[in-house]
């Protein structure tokens, strides 16, 4: 029986994580942290319902190598 919950909540987290990562892009949101987060707690995507719409620009992510070529002393 147990194995059936276990089972139950991992497609339940699949399934939010993907639904989580579309409606973030919908509403110019960070699909990978919400995708993520939803995926940890599938009743997280409430919140992300509930949220308006981002209207700006999203600010530009640092790739891995700007990151570490920040950290390198001069």
């Amino acid at each position: 029986m147990a194995v059936k919950w276990i089972a139950l909540w991992g497609l339940v987290s699949i399934a939010t994580a993907i639904a989580a990562a579309i409606v973030a892009g919908l509403k110019n949101r960070n699909h990978s942290s919400w995708a993520a987060w939803s995926f940890i707690f599938p009743p997280l995507i409430v919140v992300l319902l509930l949220l308006p719409t981002y209207k700006g620009i999203l600010p530009r992510r640092k790739t891995f190598d700007e990151e570490d070529n920040e950290r390198e002393p001069a």
